[in-house]
């Protein structure tokens, strides 16, 4: 019984020595990640998920070196959604480990974050020296190791041997990026499908420009040139937040790439808000409003020059309000001019909904509450690649009815408002014409002057309201009488006045007034059956018994006024002029 307890001790011992020596040994291999990747070419792009661990620097004090050789750093499980808790200041480290593979195919590694301020890839040379790649935007695009629109850093395999992978990344906004694989062919594919939507997006930015600027200068209206202004700025925001900008546009300049995307977004809102309200005639309407959009405005351009001077580490606590502030102000505007009735403000706040939902969801990633992808990242240039198309037909549709508008304040001077009648000014002009016309084809027309008489008697039987509708009744009646080559015209609150074109005989145009008093016996609809226009017409045939236009309307006149009250008879001819 002795001596198997002391056997049963040296196995315990044995095992214990074992265990002691596993973990000298894990603490010798430099940044010995959790577990080794799979790159797996037929499933691409292959994400880091939870195959590595990572470790938060507070202070951002330690060297590659000494991330790789302490051991008591407390390193943790990377997560799969790719939300770490970095905040300013600190520098994330992740290790993670390659198998060994032929080098038949380059791989890479992506972090699809074109706002990333630093990436650097670390790996040991066969001297035990650490090389960097580093990429982002404090680091000119052209000194990157494979300049591209975000962070792409080489993965070197070994034939034999795993390779061990030290990343350390830096950004002021925190860093909620998924880190993924992917190998060159595939990249190349990719790529190309991206450029074809980012090929749209930047069509409809500069065919929005140039509209915007052919629409300001030909209607002359200052719309069209917020359009254009905000189409331009949405263009070189969609520019900033791809990347596009600091791998072709400035890719020497590392400071305008960290602070474009910033700035540009916020002239952009500013833009977008005037135009809004522009659209809605904001001005015209409500100037309480309308002070608090240039206030807003105003606030834009003081904050796009605080984002310029300020720490990177500061511009997500100043731009996340105004982010707030204007689409919240933006539907404000649209749905209060909805409830008062302007036939755009319903259009623009359902063009302006989805934006303002990509622009929620944009700010919780930045907040880091959610992780960075497709609705996050491009929401807000797919949802404004939908708002600039519908707001364009929208300002298409104001402009036709600006120009009816502007018509019917031209024509007031020349037209009844109440009947749509010509008025006296060009009833004289075109029976001068008639006149010289007839005089000049050796042909007789017809002149008529026509009074309503019995819209006292309508009111007092009636009432007030359908002795006011009366003359616009007889209006219709007029009008349904007479041919497209004819005039009708309200010369007085009781008086029209026709111009019928000829040539006419005699005893056809005594047949004019007959027809147009019984015409305007006839019950109107909606009327009661005894309400009906009695009137008086006094015709001339021209130039027979009316040489000018001054003197026929003076003689008709002259006729209708000497008509006595009790006269039982409505058409009168005037005799030729002498």
């Amino acid at each position: 019984m002795f001596a198997s307890s002391k056997s049963a001790w040296a196995l315990r011992a044995k095992a214990l020595a074992l265990a002691l020596l596993f973990l000298l040994v894990a603490a010798a291999v430099p940044a010995a990640a959790r577990t080794v990747l799979d790159l797996d070419a037929d499933r691409q792009p292959v994400a880091l998920a939870d195959w590595g661990d990572y470790w938060i620097d507070p202070q951002s004090r330690l060297g590659v070196e000494q991330v790789a050789t302490q051991s008591d750093l407390g390193w943790q499980q990377t997560p799969a959604r790719g939300i770490y808790p970095l905040l300013p200041g600190q520098s994330l480290w992740i290790r993670f480990i390659v198998p060994p593979a032929p080098d038949m195919e380059r791989w890479l590694l992506e972090i699809p974050y074109p706002a990333l301020d630093r990436a650097s890839l670390y790996t040991l040379d066969s001297a035990g020296q650490w090389i960097e790649q580093r990429a982002g935007d404090l680091t000119p695009v052209n000194q990157w190791p494979t300049p591209h629109r975000h962070p792409l850093l080489v993965v070197n395999f070994n034939a034999e041997n795993p390779t061990h992978y030290i990343l350390r990344i830096e950004n002021a906004q925190g860093f909620s990026a998924p880190i993924r694989f992917v190998s060159s062919g595939h990249l190349l594919r990719s790529e190309q499908q991206v450029s074809l939507f980012l090929g749209v997006y930047f069509g409809l930015a500069l065919l929005g420009c140039m509209v915007g600027l052919a629409g300001a200068f030909w209607l002359r209206d200052r719309a069209y040139l917020y359009y254009a202004g905000c189409s331009a700025l949405i263009g070189l925001t969609q520019v900033a937040i791809t990347g596009v900008g600091g791998l072709h546009l400035w890719p020497d300049s590392p400071v305008w790439t960290d602070l474009s995307l910033a700035v540009l977004a916020t002239w952009m809102l500013v833009s977008l808000l005037l135009l809004n309200a522009t659209v809605v005639s904001l001005a015209q309407r409500s100037r309480m409003l309308n002070l608090l959009v240039w206030a807003a405005s105003l606030a834009g351009a003081g904050l796009s020059v605080a984002l310029a001077v300020t720490d990177s580490a500061l511009r997500i606590t100043l731009i996340v309000p105004y982010l707030v502030l204007v689409p919240v102000l933006m539907v404000t505007i649209d749905l209060w001019a909805w409830r008062r009735g302007d036939r755009f403000g319903g259009w623009l706040l359902l063009s302006g909904a989805p934006f303002a939902l990509s622009l929620a969801l944009a700010i919780a990633r930045y907040l880091q509450w959610l992780p960075l992808s497709f609705a996050t990242e491009q929401g807000v240039l797919a949802s404004m690649a939908l708002q600039m198309p519908a707001m364009l037909v929208v300002l298409v549709l104001r402009s036709q009815q600006r120009r009816e508008n502007r018509r019917r304040i031209q024509g007031l001077d020349r037209v009844d408002p109440a009947t749509g009648l010509i008025n006296e000014q060009v009833f004289v002009e075109r029976m001068t014409r008639m006149i010289a016309r007839s005089q000049r084809l050796r042909h007789q027309g017809a002149v008529l002057m026509i009074d309503l008489v019995n819209s006292d008697q309508i009111r007092r039987d009636f009432g007030r309201r359908a002795a006011e509708e009366l003359p616009l009744r007889v209006a219709e009646r007029l009008l349904s009488t007479a041919r497209e080559i004819d005039s009708a015209a309200r010369l007085a609150e009781q008086r029209f006045g026709m111009l019928v074109e000829g040539p006419f005989s005699a005893e056809e145009a005594a047949t004019l007034g007959p027809r147009i008093v019984a015409r305007c016996l006839m019950p109107f609809k909606g009327l009661p059956e005894d309400c009906v226009a009695q009137i008086r017409v006094a015709y001339a045939l021209v130039p027979r018994q009316g040489p000018t236009a001054e003197i026929t309307l003076a003689r008709l006149a002259q006729k209708l006024t000497g008509v006595p009250p009790q006269s039982k008879r409505a058409v009168f001819l005037l005799p030729d002029y002498k």
